[in-house]
Parts: C-alpha cells; sequence; structure tokens
C-alpha cells in the first residue's frame, strides 16, 4: 500500500497502519499518516488515487496529515509511535 501511495504526486512520506475498526468490530481499517509537499493534498485525493490502483478494502478509510513522523535514529518511522495520541498539528480525515 506504501508502495503504490508513494506514486501520488505531493506525498514526502506515507506509512499506513491497520486501527480497530469499531464499526464493523474487530475487522482493521486502514489508516494512512501523509506528509505532504504539496500543501494542496487532501484526504479525498488520497482515496480516489488509492481507489485507483489498490482493491478496495486496501484504501485507507483514516487520513491523517502530519507535519514530520517519529523516525528512529536511522530514519525508519516508529509505527508505535503512531499508534498512541495524535499530536497537536495532526489534521485527521475520515473518509
Amino acid at each position: 500500500m506504501e508502495a503504490v501511495l508513494a506514486g501520488l504526486a505531493g506525498l514526502k512520506d506515507c506509512p499506513v497502519i491497520g486501527v480497530p475498526d469499531a464499526a464493523s468490530g474487530e475487522a482493521v481499517a486502514v489508516k494512512a499518516f501523509i506528509v505532504r509537499g504539496d500543501p494542496a493534498l487532501d484526504a479525498k485525493t488520497v482515496r480516489d488515487f488509492c481507489r485507483c490502483e489498490l482493491a478496495s478494502y486496501k484504501v485507507p478509510r483514516l487520513v491523517e496529515f502530519r507535519d514530520d513522523l517519529p523516525k528512529s535514529n536511522i530514519g525508519k518511522v516508529l509505527r508505535k509511535d503512531l499508534r498512541q495520541n495524535p499530536p497537536p498539528n495532526a489534521r485527521e480525515g475520515k473518509i
């Protein structure tokens, strides 16, 4: 999913995680964290792009825009930190 998202113009970084989906109980929803290169990029554009490139169950239901991502000393995204409470500069869009 991340490789497909990386093909979208206007993205700097785009890790994806699974989060519990309250609507369906045990199912997992896909959540994408987007660091924008283009400030005009929005959640609808991300979802429309994913719909054309991915199976419907892989399309992110949640998109959170961040200014930066938590990374380790070697530059790897720390997914455990993404699962915790969002930072004050996070902007989330349900799709």
